[in-house]
């Protein structure tokens, strides 16, 4: 499974109808509007780097209100069941 992050910018008052627009795409499995320098992220699940080039430069560009993304590739996934388990070894 490919994680991947796609940071957005959208045009002026685009930013609701860019997020509904984005989880039409298959693979977008979240969208969040955020503050800062990004007004969306998008966080994609897919099977394949096939998949995440057609996502992003396809599939995401074909949405007018988007003007500008930056794609983060997730290398590892840390999560609170992860540290927990951590712990457990470390008491064992």
């Amino acid at each position: 499974m490919i994680n991947a992050l796609v940071l957005i910018n959208t045009q002026r008052g685009g930013v609701n109808e860019t997020a509904q627009a984005l989880l039409t795409i298959p693979g977008v499995a979240e969208v969040y509007s955020v503050t800062g320098e990004y007004d969306l992220v998008a966080v994609l699940r897919l099977a394949n780097y096939e998949d995440l080039a057609t996502v992003v430069t396809e599939r995401m560009m074909a949405i007018d209100r988007i003007t500008r993304t930056e794609t983060l590739m997730a290398f590892r996934a840390y999560t609170r069941e992860d540290r927990e388990q951590a712990w457990d070894i470390g008491e064992q």
